[in-house]
């Protein structure tokens, strides 16, 4: 079945004379890097926009090389001066070491997972005999770099267990390299596979290949910027060199097109899911492998809602999607009918109002679906008639993930997580529905000690937004409580309650944390995230907005003691809102995030993105980006919060040039004196694969700033003093 998702020692001893430079001081003595502003003027649709630092486009220019250089000085200058950063990275690397492990799935006898002894920088991928033999290491990508910076990005076993393909990528770019190794040997063949990105393999049934995606070779120095263009799909025979690979299928009249190659369970049929950028509905075709030279089937080519392949009976193929169900149902239909004929879709799972279908997972003949109900997990069995099994029980209000196998299988694996329970993975007995903890990691803080509860805040135009909100039990909620608050809101993906030692130290600080969920993403069905999209994108800012001041009114907190965070498009969020309402918030931490909204599309996949954001090219959508582009809104003579500014140098999905624009740009105009520092990491992408030293190092960085800028310093350093705890 296709794999479907259904990321120390104690200080002993303080000073009880807690000293601290105060913030203002400390900004009033920052002396940022010389940004030369430069006359370049684009002209949009009649209207004229000035981009005095277009020059920071450009990576590789000994300019932007030096004014990185002067950034990240003046950063780790003003941090090293936080006296309680020591205690932060001390408590947050004993929260982060405790053993980690992600679903495993089964494979011709054998049992792949991966795992992580705690505080390694990747994890490392482990086979396992079903017959309860000891584990052994298939792959660990710790010793393909001194650094840790290569990460296992992908992974398929063939049928037969006998060779798992993997990608690599390195330095937290997309690209990846792939490889094959022998399972039984542990060495790798002679396979090598480049210039791949968004793409999975997929073995055919007999073992001798398998499919994937790659793009044309791009120029050496233009790898991280050059356009993604041109998805194409092809068969690559085991032992054959790259250049002998069989193109498979390609779309030159569409070249916004992705493709995702999968094979069937029984081996029958190629399925080609095609998606045009980030659109949240796609196409799919098949190939029938059994057929020599048969061609590409476009079954559904409408573009009008989701379809997801699940699984197959023959002919009769299961999907999940979202047509004539916005918040998503299961259905089958026999795959030889016409092409696009909807009339054939049999309902297998109804749609429930209000309850969103993420994910489909199919082992063992069974249909495991997984919904979101009020933004957590429920899972419910059925049969491949449609017939309910069963409602799983589920540990709380959480994320599941896993359900990965066959339709062979007996057993299958899922993982759960919440705010305060990290990565518990069980086993399932698919016939019985019994569930056993097959994994549980032993932790180092207590999950009984902290508490969720939700909440709803009203935005602007009277949509009730959800707020989950965390904090440990003793923590009060008063104006003087520092609050983390986070978000996201948009294309379609759903924030789930989920474990993180960051969000976990920041509770042991003494702050609670907010998980906001807003329109654009995927957690109430089609029209909530459409709601959040081009034209009206700005309701995301608003339910965020509203978000912040109803825990502000609420006296969970206070504007000075609020932290606003995000990163990607949830770094586009938190770079719009302080441009919008500055004084609404004490810091704002904004994580690689889209801040030109007039160039977006120039780079990478950026172009991507238009089915969320709209294009500058269109007059009414360019119009509406213009409104709320942080790059273009940040004013004069203004005064914004405190901000901690955040990117890789290697990132090829959201250039760093954003974040570098919009913290020139914003160093420029505050007027105000809170400090505007960039932390701009090397050798580090958009975040996938970053290893766990430079995850901890920068999340402390982050931390240590919020303490100092929201003034909890002294209260901080308390909390983390082992004897507090």
């Amino acid at each position: 079945m296709k794999m479907s998702c259904i990321n120390r020692f104690y200080l002993l001893a303080f000073s009880i004379s807690f000293i601290s430079t105060s913030s203002a001081a400390m900004a009033e003595s920052i002396k940022y890097p010389d940004a030369q502003r430069i006359e370049h003027v684009d002209t949009y649709h009649g209207t004229s926009v000035q981009d005095p630092y277009r020059w920071l486009e450009d990576p590789h220019s000994n300019k932007t090389k030096a004014w990185i250089e002067e950034e990240n000085k003046v950063t780790q200058e003003y941090l090293k001066k936080i006296p309680v950063r020591d205690a932060i990275k001390s408590r947050l690397t004993e929260l982060w070491n405790f053993e980690k492990m992600q679903a495993p799935y089964e494979r011709g006898g054998k049992l792949f997972y991966r795992k992580n002894s705690g505080l390694q920088n990747q994890d490392i991928l482990y086979v396992q005999d079903k017959d309860g033999s000891e584990p052994r290491v298939l792959l660990d990508p710790n010793k393909l770099s001194s650094d840790g910076t290569a990460f296992l990005a992908g992974t398929a076993v063939s049928d037969d267990a006998k060779y798992i393909a993997y990608g690599i990528s390195k330095s937290g770019s997309d690209w990846q390299e792939w490889f094959v190794k022998d399972i039984a040997t542990g060495q790798d063949t002679k396979d090598h596979l480049e210039w791949i990105k968004f793409s999975s393999a997929s073995w055919t049934k007999d073992g001798q290949g398998f499919y994937y995606c790659r793009y044309l070779k791009p120029k050496e120095e233009d790898k991280y910027l050059v356009k993604n263009l041109n998805h194409e799909v092809y068969y690559h025979k085991l032992g054959d060199d790259q250049s002998k690979d069989v193109l498979i299928y390609k779309r030159t009249d569409q070249p916004e097109w992705f493709f995702d190659p999968y094979v069937t369970n029984d081996g029958k049929y190629l399925i080609l899911t095609a998606v045009k950028g980030s659109e949240a509905t796609n196409r799919l075709f098949y190939k029938d492998l059994s057929k020599p030279d048969s061609k590409i089937v476009e079954l559904l080519t409408k573009n009008d809602a989701k379809y997801e392949f699940v699984d197959n009976d023959d002919s009769n193929f299961i999907l999940k999607t979202t047509f004539d169900a916005p918040f998503g149902r299961v259905v089958s239909m026999d795959s030889t009918k016409s092409e696009n004929d909807k009339s054939a879709f049999k309902e297998l799972v109804p749609e429930t109002k209000n309850v969103t279908v993420i994910g489909v997972g199919s082992v063992g003949k069974h249909l495991f679906v997984v919904s979101l109900k009020d933004a957590y997990s429920q899972v419910s069995e059925y049969d491949f008639s449609g017939k309910k099994v069963r409602d799983l029980d589920l540990p709380g209000m959480g994320a599941i993930t896993g359900f990965y196998g066959d339709q062979d299988d007996k057993v299958t694996y899922f993982r759960y997580s919440s705010f305060n329970t990290p990565l518990i993975v069980y086993k399932l007995d698919i016939t019985s529905g019994e569930s056993s903890v097959f994994f549980e990691p032993k932790l180092k803080f207590l999950p009984k000690d902290f508490i969720t509860i939700q909440a709803m805040a009203t935005s602007k135009d009277g949509t009730k937004i959800p707020l989950f909100i965390t904090r440990k039990s003793g923590t009060k909620f008063e104006k003087t409580t520092p609050c983390y608050l986070y978000g996201y809101g948009g294309f379609d993906i759903s924030m789930e309650p989920s474990f993180s030692p960051t969000t976990l130290t920041w509770m042991e600080m003494g702050g609670i944390y907010v998980q906001a969920i807003l329109r654009g993403g995927g957690e109430f069905g089609r029209a909530w995230h459409e709601a959040g999209t081009k034209l009206q994108k700005q309701n995301v800012f608003d339910d965020f907005q509203a978000s912040a001041q109803w825990l502000i009114e609420n006296d969970y907190t206070s504007a000075p003691k609020l932290a606003i965070a995000g990163g990607s498009n949830g770094g586009l969020l938190v770079g719009a809102c302080i441009t919008q309402k500055p004084d609404l918030y004490g810091a704002a931490c904004p994580a690689v995030g889209v801040m030109d909204m007039l160039r977006f599309n120039k780079f990478t996949e950026g172009w991507a993105w238009v089915s969320d954001y709209g294009s500058p090219e269109n007059a009414d959508e360019f119009k509406a980006l213009h409104a709320y582009s942080p790059l273009h809104n940040i004013k004069s003579d203004t005064k914004y919060p405190a901000t901690f500014i955040t990117t890789g140098d290697t990132d090829d999905r959201v250039v760093p040039a954003h974040s570098f624009k919009f913290a020139a740009q914003l160093q420029k105009s505050q007027a105000g004196d809170k400090p505007v520092l960039i932390r701009i990491e090397t050798k580090a992408g958009h975040g996938a694969g970053k290893p766990t030293d430079k995850q901890i190092a920068e999340i402390t960085d982050k931390l240590a700033f919020l303490a100092h800028e929201l003034n909890f310093e002294e209260q901080a350093t308390k909390e983390l003093t082992p004897h507090s705890r």
